[in-house]
């Protein structure tokens, strides 16, 4: 999972191939299973957001504000992700994106347009990563446009919910911010994704997960992600749904959505088949739920037999739950 601007500076602390040279408005690269490697851009001060989400890992907004306005020089930003860039392509470190994420909402940024295109002569794919709740703004399309990759955010479709779970600003209005991000998916020619943030008893039951599939039809995500709060949100009581329900949430957008991927806390190999069958079910199921056959299919291969699973359930790291009429295993963490 792509990390807020303060979780990736940490990480990029630990990550024995990162520069060490300290950047205001850059940090990586860190890994990231949408992305690659991920070189982070922060074109905006910590908490500058229109939303005050309970999940928020960097926690609650002091002021959620609407006005977009200039923060930093888009030359200094566009100048420190050069060198930071530079440096590692010095110690042949990928870089596979540049990617807006601040800690906040890029799109409150009046220059975000102007830096996108100045990081786009960098040679390197852009990326943005927003919470979709300005994407109302012409301008906010317009300047989102010049992205080659964009993430928006789409917890759910009903308004008590969001007002609950996202907490926006008060003369926000959801069914405004949807009508946005349906005009802005209809014109958006870089790849799009969506992500759908679930939090136990706010937005995890079956009519939110419909009204947001639903929704998902008009939008036509390259892919739709769903997480789960991994970190210390801003709200004590959040908590991750379980697995029975995520399974549900994945088995419901799938009948709207081609492609659906969780996104709860892993970043490792997934999909790769490593000759190692245990470490190659939980790369999978860390991306979507496995049927039991699917399973069978791939104990077969390895030469392993059901021992090993009814191990790993014991163990904790799998969790077994029913869907209509199947026999579903994906990836355990510890959510809660």
């Amino acid at each position: 999972m792509l990390r807020s601007g303060r979780a990736l500076r940490q990480a990029a602390v630990q990550h024995p191939l990162v520069i060490a040279t300290h950047c205001s408005y850059s940090f990586g690269p860190v890994p990231s299973r949408r992305l690659g490697k991920s070189l982070g851009v922060n074109n905006i001060p910590a908490k500058a957001c229109t939303y005050s989400c309970v999940y928020c890992q960097v926690g609650k907004t002091p002021r959620t504000q609407l006005e977009r306005r200039n923060f930093y020089d888009p030359e200094s930003i566009v100048r420190e992700v050069k060198d930071r860039l530079a440096k590692a392509l010095d110690v042949e470190e990928r870089v596979d994106y540049l990617t807006v994420v601040p800690d906040g909402e890029p799109t409150l940024d009046a220059n975000l347009g102007k830096e996108i295109a100045l990081l786009k002569m960098l040679e390197v794919p852009v990326g943005v990563i927003t919470n979709s709740s300005l994407l109302w703004r012409k301008d906010v399309q317009k300047d989102l446009a010049g992205a080659d990759w964009v993430s928006l955010k789409i917890d759910t479709v009903h308004e008590p919910s969001w007002r609950k779970l996202n907490r926006p600003h008060r003369t926000l209005d959801l069914a405004r911010v949807l009508e946005g991000i349906r005009a802005f998916a209809a014109v958006f020619s870089g790849k799009l994704v969506t992500e759908t943030m679930l939090v136990k008893g706010m937005n995890d039951g079956e009519v939110h997960i419909r009204g947001v599939a639903d929704f998902l039809v008009k939008v036509n995500p390259e892919i739709a992600y769903l997480a789960v709060p991994t970190r210390p949100p801003a709200g004590k009581r959040v908590q991750a749904p379980d697995e029975k329900h995520l399974n549900r949430a994945y088995q419901t957008l799938t009948e709207k959505v081609a492609r659906v991927e969780y996104l709860i806390g892993y970043e490792g190999d997934a999909f790769a088949f490593t000759g190692d069958v245990e470490k190659d079910i939980l790369n999978i199921t860390a991306v979507h739920p496995m049927k039991k056959k699917a399973v069978d299919k791939l104990l077969r291969r390895a030469g392993a037999t059901w021992t090993l699973v009814e191990r790993m359930i014991t163990r904790g790291d799998l969790a077994e739950v029913k869907y209509r009429g199947d026999q579903f295993y994906l990836r355990r963490f510890n959510l809660k």
